[in-house]
Order: C-alpha cells, then sequence, then structure tokens
C-alpha cells in the first residue's frame, strides 16, 4: 500500500509538472509599470486629419502606476485611433516570445501594435488585439501570433527587430477607456 501510494504522488506530480502552462517559467525581459511616464507618448489620428480626440493620464497609488489612455475614437474624416507608444530601440528583444500586458476597461476591444526597424510608413505595423474587462486581467500574447498592417511587411515579426510598441483604440466609432499596470516582454 505504501509503495502504491509513494507512486500515485509521483505520477500525480509529473502530470502536474508536464500540464502546468510553459510561461508559468518564463523569463522576463523587459517590463514597464509607468514608473517614468515620459517615454511613453500619446498619438491620435489629428497627424493625418482624423478627429479623434483623448489623451493618456498617469496615475500612482499604493498598487503602483497605472496609465489611463481614454478619448473618443472616430473614424470620421479617414480617422479612427488613439495609442500611447514607447520607443524599444535600446531594448535587446531576441529572445522575446510573448507580450504580456495587466489591463483593464471598459469591455472594448484594444490592439497592441508593434513596428520594427524596417518599417517607414506609419500605417505599418503588426497588431493583436484583446478586450477588456471591468478587473484587471493578465492577457498574455505570443509574438509569433501578430499579425502584419499589410504588404509588403514579412507575414512574421522578429523579436529582434521591435522597435516600438503602442497600445491602441483603434477602427471604429467608441468610447475609449484603457488603464494599463504593466507591460512585458518575456521568453
Amino acid at each position: 500500500m505504501k509503495k502504491n501510494s509513494f507512486l500515485i504522488i509521483h505520477i500525480l506530480l509529473l502530470l502536474l509538472f508536464i500540464c502546468m502552462p510553459k510561461n508559468i517559467y518564463a523569463e522576463t525581459i523587459f517590463k514597464d509599470n509607468f514608473q517614468n511616464p515620459s517615454q511613453w507618448k500619446f498619438i491620435s489620428d489629428d497627424v493625418m486629419g482624423g478627429l479623434s480626440t483623448g489623451s493618456v493620464v498617469y496615475e500612482t497609488s499604493k498598487g503602483g502606476s497605472i496609465a489611463l489612455l481614454s478619448g473618443n475614437v472616430t473614424i470620421e474624416n479617414n480617422g479612427g485611433f488613439i495609442q500611447i507608444r514607447r520607443d524599444l530601440s535600446k531594448i535587446n528583444l531576441d529572445k522575446a516570445k510573448f507580450i504580456k500586458v495587466i489591463v483593464k476597461g471598459n469591455n472594448e476591444k484594444y490592439f497592441i501594435h508593434l513596428r520594427t526597424n524596417g518599417m517607414f510608413l506609419p500605417w505599418q505595423y503588426y497588431k493583436s488585439e484583446f478586450i477588456t474587462s471591468n478587473g484587471f486581467s493578465e492577457i498574455v500574447l505570443p509574438i509569433s501570433e501578430f499579425e502584419r498592417s499589410g504588404y509588403p511587411l514579412a507575414k512574421k515579426i522578429s523579436p529582434k527587430n521591435i522597435v516600438a510598441i503602442g497600445l491602441v483604440a483603434i477602427g471604429r466609432n467608441h468610447q475609449a477607456e484603457l488603464y494599463v499596470k504593466e507591460v512585458s516582454f518575456v521568453e
């Protein structure tokens, strides 16, 4: 009986180890939790004649710093986006496999846009979408699943070429309200 219990415990531990999410052991390569908000820049479609309005506000509390991207996104006059963007050109992201964000919002769809060193036009990016909820949640997005915005970009993004990240409300008329606690790149 004692041998069987010992064997069963070992088998259960082995199964637990095998079934655990692989990214639980992931190493964080880069993490931004908005302690230095000057590294983020607000951009709207007014750079191309659009009429979307918005802002980013940084709040600090005992739980840390939070960025709040909010505003009115409208596709009127060929517009349709607001975003906050951070330069990553001096960060080595060669080994990055996932992007992790801790966010909450107004149950709307938002996007992460990645720009690479080979992009020259402002409408070029790789994108992945996520939907917010009323409470903070951790969202993990595989970099390999980001989609290109169009031709002539390579079908898949190479993490070593990433030079900027944007958190974006885009593409339809809606009110944006995206709270962001953390943005991380992990192995």
